[in-house]
């Protein structure tokens, strides 16, 4: 039987463009998670390079990997040698032409829990995601580990209430986003609180409207690779809040960390018990939130 607590951790660094020192530094900073008693990790977005999204440059799809090449190698000897659950997202090369934005759960002995791929693609300056990932085709699944179960989504799936709604539905414990966001410097005094607020806030609803727990993983540190450009400054604060939208940890705006909760699934039980959200859906009026808008 599943322990009804676990300890989970989330990793705050500052990534860049050569793979193989990210790799290695992710390898380092998950083993450091499970000394301190992280059953299961979470990596940022694209560990394995900068974020070369904002720019439209096919010389940066020499970042993309096939399945179960490098990364998965790499993370699944990590997890079997130390007994824990490493959540990898990574660039994914499908095939010529069609490519992802993925992340691989990789239970206690090394083997694949799950894949997931990102579904929601944006396009915003500096983050032209649709130049390089086709949306994800495996839908919002909750992947069941030795450990926990557990939903995993990407960054710009965050904003998405349907996205925590479908994954919660089917029994996810912890929702985990590996993100990159950041703020365009020039934007950052005029309206970067109520930026950062609004992407607290709304993963913090998250946690309340489905009663579960949520964790994001985020950058640190201006990355400016773009001649001409002021780059993003990835804007870190990574954080783990309960079932009631509570911060359980919060990370800097600016030093790479490690964040830790104990989850409580007595405690999730109680809330739900309490907040019955899940029972009160009025799912026999909801039949119109898949059409595109309501003339």
């Amino acid at each position: 039987m599943k322990a009804r607590k676990y300890t989970i951790a989330v990793l705050q660094l500052a990534l860049n463009n050569t793979p193989e020192n990210n790799l290695a530094k992710c390898k380092k900073w998950v083993k450091d998670a499970a000394e301190k008693g992280a059953e299961i990790i979470c990596l940022p977005e694209l560990y394995s390079s900068h974020y070369f999204c904002q720019d439209e440059d096919v010389d940066n799809f020499k970042y993309a990997e096939p399945l179960y090449d490098v990364s998965f190698n790499e993370f699944s000897a990590l997890a079997k040698e130390l007994g824990v659950v490493i959540i990898v997202p990574f660039f994914e090369k499908r095939m010529s032409g069609i490519y992802h934005n993925s992340a691989y759960i990789i239970d206690t002995d090394g083997a694949e829990a799950g894949l997931y791929r990102k579904m929601h693609i944006p396009d915003d300056p500096h983050f032209y995601e649709k130049f390089y990932f086709t949306p994800g085709d495996l839908g919002f699944k909750t992947i069941k580990t030795q450990k926990a179960n557990l939903g995993t989504l990407i960054c710009w799936d965050q904003w998405y209430p349907e996205a925590a709604r479908l994954t919660a539905l089917q029994g996810a414990e912890v929702l985990f986003y590996p993100t990159a966001i950041g703020w365009h410097p020039q934007e950052k005094e005029q309206f970067g609180v109520n930026q950062h607020g609004a992407w607290m806030n709304v993963m913090k609803g998250h946690a309340v409207a489905n009663g579960v727990y949520v964790a994001a993983a985020n950058r640190i540190g201006l990355e400016k690779y773009v001649p001409d450009t002021n780059g993003i400054e990835f804007w870190g604060q990574s954080f783990i809040c309960g079932p009631q939208g509570e911060i359980l940890a919060q990370a800097s705006a600016d030093q790479e960390e490690i964040l830790l909760a104990e989850i409580d699934l007595d405690l999730q039980e109680n809330v739900r018990q309490n907040w019955p959200f899940f029972r009160d859906r009025r799912i026999d009026f909801y039949g119109e939130i898949t059409k595109r808008a309501l003339d």
